[in-house]
């Protein structure tokens, strides 16, 4: 047996002689010491300890082996998924104003008709209900909420289908908060909503400045007032869109949700992102500042900075995990409100990357979309391969023009892994506990 290809093995600041060892093919992190340590490079386990951490992924039988099953890997993935996901944008309009919106110049008083809604039932049923998987959907926009009759007219149906049929159905939302009120959860709830995403930007300074209504009031205060009163009742994921200039606002958030009684104990996830630029692309006209690349120097610092944060005070956020890009899962798809099909969100409206639609059915997009691109002799041999499978390939269009080409991450990989590893251990794993870590967020 041989160490895998994708261990990151990295020292442990706090506990002198001991090292951390973390599987990227696995989500796995163990703490070993130095004698340990020399003895897996060395060959000198005996079989039992073999057994334990090739189950692990830190070793394999033999390198050539290992690269066979990572080319693999995302096949073998959407081979054994029984499961089906749809992220379904019910409308392009939003009743605020945020000065980075994602949808750009494609804003505006679009929304699914009935007509698509009920195409979109029929595909599902017809699909993947009748192969006998779950489904689950996460309703986005736009503002999801301002179609609420029509998350109604797919809700109802689907989940009496599936009840029948034994089948589990979920619904989720991705929304800005403002009208997550608890009389509609309460509503939505036995047609299968189970939580929501909802985005706070920073403390309420720096949310109203970047999240305001359509009418320029601050929307902070309304949207903590909604997660207050639904937080018993879904699971609440919160989300935010950092820049360079507020990032370090965020503990004054943190702090803010403790004292509102919206502590980690209420929250199922918190999980935050850099907001992406135009670029020279200009895929999002109406933002300019922000990050057009995973490796911009700066996105090391607020990483870790903002993960600390929240682990410091307790708060759930993602671990590391493989994870591959949505456009190479078979067992998932975005669903624009005319029908059309994508392959990632970030594509809607960019021509030539739509998949299919309602009426044809999903077209082949391995060529236009570089779908294994990530198959070649470097990425196969980096380490962090499971962690990326090629990266954003939202990334890569902001980086080349084009998806069908790797959007490298090494550089990011290699400033924020060991410091994220050692985070982990500091905040997650006290002396005395069980070191090995399996619990990985694959988002």
């Amino acid at each position: 047996m041989v160490l895998s290809r994708h261990v990151i093995i990295t020292p442990c600041p706090d506990r002198p002689g001991t090292s951390i060892l973390f599987s990227a093919k696995r989500g796995a992190l163990i703490l070993v010491d130095d004698e340990l340590l020399a003895a897996i490079g060395a060959g000198g386990l005996d079989a039992d300890e073999e057994q334990i951490l090739a189950e692990l992924g830190f070793l394999v039988p033999d390198h050539a082996s290992e690269q066979q099953e990572m080319r693999s890997f995302i096949d073998e993935s959407n081979r054994v998924s029984r499961s089906f996901s749809a992220l379904v944008i019910l409308n392009l309009s939003c009743n605020l104003a945020c000065s980075y919106c994602f949808e750009g110049n494609r804003r505006g008083a679009h929304f699914m008709d009935d007509d698509t809604a009920d195409r979109l039932v029929a595909y599902l049923i017809s699909g993947p209900v009748a192969e006998g998987r779950s489904l689950s959907l996460r309703f986005y926009g736009g503002e999801p909420l301002l179609s609420v009759p029509t998350i109604r007219r797919i809700a109802r149906p689907l989940k009496k289908v599936m009840d029948a049929r034994g089948l589990s159905f979920s619904f989720s939302l991705t929304t800005n908060g403002t009208l997550l009120t608890r009389e509609l959860v309460e509503e939505l709830i036995p047609l299968g909503l189970v939580g929501a995403t909802v985005t706070l930007d920073g403390p309420p300074d720096v949310h109203d400045a970047a999240r305001p209504f359509v009418g320029g009031e601050g929307s902070f205060s309304v949207i903590l007032a909604n997660l207050k009163a639904v937080a018993d009742l879904i699971a609440l994921e919160i989300g935010g869109n950092f820049t360079p200039e507020t990032y370090r606002e965020y503990p004054r958030l943190f702090d803010l949700l403790v004292a509102e009684g919206l502590g980690p104990e209420r929250l199922a996830l918190m999980r935050f992102n850099a907001v992406m630029s135009a670029g020279e692309n200009r895929a999002l006209p109406e933002f300019t500042g922000g990050c057009a690349s995973v490796n911009e120097p700066w996105l090391k610092d607020a990483t870790l900075f903002i993960r600390e944060e929240l682990l410091r005070r307790g708060f759930p956020a993602p671990g590391l995990s493989p994870h591959f890009c949505a456009i190479e899962a078979e067992d998932s798809l975005i669903v624009n409100h005319d029908g059309t099909f994508y392959r990632c969100p970030a594509f809607i409206g960019i021509e030539g990357l739509a998949a299919g639609s309602l009426n044809d059915g999903p077209s082949d997009h391995a060529a236009s979309h570089g779908l294994g691109g990530w198959k070649n002799e470097e990425c196969l041999s980096c380490a962090y391969l499971p962690l990326c499978f090629g990266g954003c390939r939202y990334y890569g269009y902001l980086e080349h023009g084009r998806i069908d080409r790797v959007s490298c991450g090494r550089d990011l990989f290699d400033a924020i892994v060991g410091p994220f590893l050692a985070l982990e251990v500091k905040y997650r794993h006290q002396p005395g506990e069980d070191s090995t870590d399996t619990d990985g967020d694959p988002d």
